[in-house]
């Protein structure tokens, strides 16, 4: 493989409503689409996933453009011809961090290697079957009628778990009012980091409402306090935002910080390092499963071909094309039927990439 041409298109996508947690409310996803041409004529595309402020994560969409444009892209130009995709997870390790930067071309240099080989990009990954179940996220809502509403559309398209967020003063009286109009619907809590170990005992008490898990509840690079949290909880701790590389899996899993890992393979670096962490906790008897970031259909494909490695266990954050957007900048967009996503068969991602709304969509357009 040889790459000829990287394309960026600075993309801003509106939210149909507005997503919010207990850090911050996204009303509309700036996002950066890449466009890898290789010397075959194959295109692979790939997405940043930062935000647009470092709420998140310490990268944004700034940050991106700055490491791309000026160390990632020239150093893919300087390698020359390469054989496989690892190739790119191992050049940018000259660079410390910016896992977010370097998963927007190491994914779409995964999509063309995959359409180089002819074959769909889940089974290029390793993964055994074409369809994934999948469950959804539901931001805090202005009142609990709109939370049950919320909760009982996700229920009735058939998603087989339903996240919520939670913070501080927004937790019992949230789960015991959704816990006493649907008792037995899979529910996991996301708190964001927002909870300290002072906040134990509450946190002890979500232990009775039946949940699959709490996500990340202490601080998002804590390993050690986790691990003193999980000591006293039955509802096992997925660790989310603390999982920023195989080394971070490894400190989690060698402390007993969490029971379960969430993988989000744009805060990793990429799909070589969501790999080596799936390949990681499986050795180890740990459960992941595959995170969101409020992707465009991009994102998503590329997520959706990770979460059918058979050791993902949960069913993902990967919500069809129309809980986000009212238009995808995909062709087909994602569907969701009986809380499955059935993958294309075509070579790659499987989806074509709707030049229409991309352009529509974009506000900027850098050829490097």
């Amino acid at each position: 493989m040889k790459v000829e041409r990287v394309t960026v298109h600075k993309i801003r996508l509106p939210l149909k409503q507005p997503f919010i947690t207990a850090l911050n409310t996204v009303d509309e996803r700036i996002l950066l689409i890449t466009e890898v041409t290789f010397q075959d004529g194959k295109i692979g595309w790939g997405e940043c996933s930062a935000f647009d402020t470092p709420w998140y994560t310490e990268e944004t969409i700034d940050t991106c453009l700055h490491v791309l444009s000026k160390y990632l892209i020239p150093a893919l130009y300087e390698l020359g011809e390469f054989e496989h995709p690892k190739a790119i997870h191992a050049l940018f390790k000259r660079y410390r961090g910016h896992h977010m930067a370097k998963s927007a071309i190491e994914t779409a240099v995964w999509d063309g290697y995959a359409k180089s080989l002819e074959r769909p990009l889940f089974q290029v990954l390793g993964g055994k079957s074409g369809d994934i179940e999948v469950g959804t996220a539901i931001g805090m809502q202005s009142d609990e009628e709109a939370l049950l509403q919320r909760i009982q559309e996700a229920v009735d398209i058939g998603y087989r778990r339903i996240k919520l967020k939670v913070k501080p003063g927004e937790d019992l009286e949230v789960l015991e009012t959704v816990r006493s109009h649907l008792p037995d619907v899979p529910l996991i809590v996301d708190a964001n980091s927002s909870y300290t170990l002072a906040d134990s005992d509450l946190l002890k008490q979500m232990d009775r409402y039946n949940l699959l898990m709490i996500e990340q509840p202490l601080g998002s690079r804590d390993f050690v306090e986790h691990a003193e949290l999980q000591k006293v909880l039955d509802t096992p701790i997925c660790l989310d935002e603390s999982i920023t590389s195989f080394e971070a899996a490894q400190t989690a899993i060698a402390l007993k910080s969490a029971q379960i890992l969430a993988v989000k393979l744009s805060r990793v670096g990429g799909l070589a390092e969501a790999i080596r962490i799936h390949d990681l906790c499986k050795r180890n008897g740990i459960e992941v499963w595959a995170g969101g970031m409020i992707e465009s259909g991009v994102g998503k494909a590329h997520n959706m071909a990770l979460a059918t490695l058979d050791g993902f266990a949960y069913p993902g954050d990967i919500a069809a094309s129309s809980k986000y957007w009212e238009k995808d900048i995909i062709t087909p967009e994602i569907g969701v039927q009986g809380g499955k996503i059935v993958l294309p068969d075509q070579p790659g991602i499987g989806y074509e990439i709707d030049m229409e709304a991309l352009k529509a969509y974009s506000e900027e357009t850098l050829e490097y």
